[in-house]
């Protein structure tokens, strides 16, 4: 019973690596996405303000998408792919957008609102920015649940309730304790670059500090960076395979092709050559998409708003 019971274990741990890897792209988002809520609050209220969005988080996988997850796969396997999809397309139009904005800059529909660096404890516009980003990390949340939901074989309730568990607490704690310290590194640079520690490890020590000082600005943008490809790519490859899934297989036929013609042609880098491939195949597609649904959120959003705006003038 001992040894079924640790086999049991295992195979859930196995499960939970393996299908978490597969939400490896969202989780880069999600780390990439996160330290900008805390920008421009005084260094004190950085940790308790990336501690709420976690503990949002949290709530987001373990009261509402876990038991939601469980139930489609119960009740309405047949959605899941539909319903994975349309996340995927959701990403792909955050991503394009975001490309989009990079390229032609705009008003932007994010939910950040401006606030100069440091100004103090501002109750309200925090209270804004974290329900902002845990509206945000429910859409990611819901990939990542999804994601390792279709990647799990068919098995008991209660190992898909496990693996979910694990995968959804591991990914928080993953993900908002690498938020932590990236929105902590630049204190701690400025501690170190303002160290009176002697010789001969003085100087090394405060190079270091004005080294992560200078750099976390950088940091920050390349995060941008790869959180806006993760987007387009992660959300890409979600829609080519399941339109691979509906028998709409040219995409996904395409890439595979590509990708192993070129493999070919570096066959020591074979693997990494054809993952590069399919990776930018997929974020081809996703910036496709995104760039398809912009002008129809925007329409879309433009109207509601107007009706919303003509609704207030002429009250019931």
């Amino acid at each position: 019973m001992v040894r079924s019971a640790a086999a049991s274990l295992d195979d859930v741990a196995a499960q939970a690596a393996r299908a978490g890897t597969k939400a490896a792209g969202v989780v880069i988002d999600d780390a990439a996405v996160t330290p900008r809520y805390v920008v421009g609050f005084a260094a004190e209220r950085e940790l308790p303000i990336v501690g709420k969005i976690a503990l949002g988080s949290l709530r987001n996988k373990l009261l509402f998408l876990l038991p939601g997850a469980l139930a489609l796969s119960a009740f309405a396997p047949w959605a899941i792919t539909p319903l994975l999809m349309l996340g995927g397309a959701y990403l792909c139009y955050e991503g394009a957008e975001k490309v989009y904005e990079a390229l032609f800059p705009h008003a932007s529909h994010g939910d950040e609102e401006a606030q100069p660096a440091g100004t103090g404890h501002n109750p309200a516009l925090e209270e804004r920015r974290v329900a902002g980003a845990i509206k945000t990390d429910f859409i990611l949340s819901a990939e990542i649940m999804a994601i390792t939901l279709a990647a799990l074989p068919e098995g008991s309730v209660w190992m898909k309730a496990a693996v979910l568990g694990i995968v959804g607490v591991g990914i928080t704690v993953g993900v908002y304790g690498a938020v932590a310290l990236i929105v902590k590194a630049d204190d701690a640079g400025l501690a170190l670059a303002r160290s009176r520690a002697g010789a001969p490890f003085g100087n090394l020590i405060r190079g270091i500090g004005r080294f992560v000082v200078r750099g976390m600005p950088v940091l920050l943008k390349v995060l941008a960076v790869v959180g806006t490809a993760a987007m387009v790519w992660v959300g890409g490859g979600i829609l080519m395979h399941g339109l691979e899934g509906y028998g709409l297989s040219a995409p996904a036929h395409a890439a595979h092709a590509a990708a192993e013609s070129l493999g070919a042609l570096l066959p020591s880098a074979r693997g990494a050559i054809e993952w590069l491939v399919t990776a930018a195949a997929s974020g081809l597609l996703g910036l496709l998409v995104g760039g398809v649904l912009i002008p129809v959120v925007s329409g879309v959003s433009g109207l509601l708003r107007r009706r919303g705006a003509s609704a207030g003038k002429h009250p019931a």
